[in-house]
């Protein structure tokens, strides 16, 4: 939910032009309507609103929110770099233009995407609504309210609604979640735990609905590149493989996601 795969084609004539760089912008989409307002995103690039590829990526990346993925080899023409840091549930734009030798860029390539709901781990949750349950279950005593308050309070949005989910299935006879929580803590501490409920948007809040909600593990390759001198590459695609393999080295990331609703038959 926090990161996108970047992935182009490096394609070019056989006479003419030749191809020197790749420019890539991200940027927020703050308006889903009217996707002409944007704002840039500060927060992956710093205070950049372009990446260059050759500059920025292949000489060993400055941001540890873009790391190179695939490069182009004799097999191969696949360019592609790992960008992290995204916000979830959130809608980005993202422009990519080759550059030639005379300095010209192409038409930009443009892409919209939604980032995914965040990722939440449904055992714990349900590990935690039957905590709070037995918090609140008989005579609670201020120690018991204190507890299950800042466990609440530290869950974030997606959490507690896959809590008070799990409660209410469970244990709604003995009270559904918000009145316990007003009833054991309070309208004003009961008030700033519900307010978390908030903060998603209708279709993830409809997603953490779902009876089962699975958490999955996959692995990303990439390329962990310490700084070396590009220009030396000489910007021959089809080699620059084995040259950007001897400055990087290949390493692993490990990213999880959710996936919702029963497991599907195949």
């Amino acid at each position: 939910s926090s990161l996108v795969i970047m992935e182009w084609n490096h394609t070019e004539p056989p006479i003419g032009v030749r191809i020197v760089d790749y420019l890539i912008s991200q940027e927020k989409v703050t308006e889903r309507t009217d996707h002409s307002k944007v704002e840039t995103g500060l927060s992956v690039f710093s205070t950049e609103t372009l990446l260059s590829f050759v500059d920025d990526i292949l000489s060993g990346a400055r941001s540890p929110c873009v790391m190179l993925g695939d490069i182009p080899n004799l097999l191969s023409s696949s360019i592609s770099m790992i960008i992290r840091c995204l916000e979830p549930d959130t809608t980005y734009m993202f422009r990519l233009w080759a550059v030639d030798n005379t300095g010209r860029r192409s038409t930009p390539s443009e892409v919209t995407i939604k980032t995914p709901c965040p990722t939440v781990d449904d055992v714990k949750a349900q590990e935690i609504a039957d905590k709070i349950y037995n918090l609140f279950n008989g005579y609670t005593s201020g120690k018991e309210q204190q507890t299950a308050y800042n466990t609440l309070m530290d869950l974030g949005a997606p959490t507690l609604h896959r809590v008070l989910y799990h409660y209410n299935q469970r244990y709604e006879s003995f009270g559904e979640f918000t009145w316990r929580c007003e009833d054991e803590l309070g309208p004003r501490k009961a008030g700033l735990i519900l307010s978390q409920l908030d903060e998603l948007s209708p279709w993830c809040k409809g997603l953490l609905q779902e009876p089962k909600i699975g958490l999955r593990r996959m692995s990303l390759k990439f390329l962990s590149c310490r700084y070396t001198d590009t220009k030396a590459f000489g910007l021959n695609w089809s080699d620059m493989g084995q040259d950007v393999h001897k400055a990087c080295d290949e390493q692993t990331l490990t990213v999880m996601y959710n996936d919702y609703g029963e497991p599907k038959e195949l």
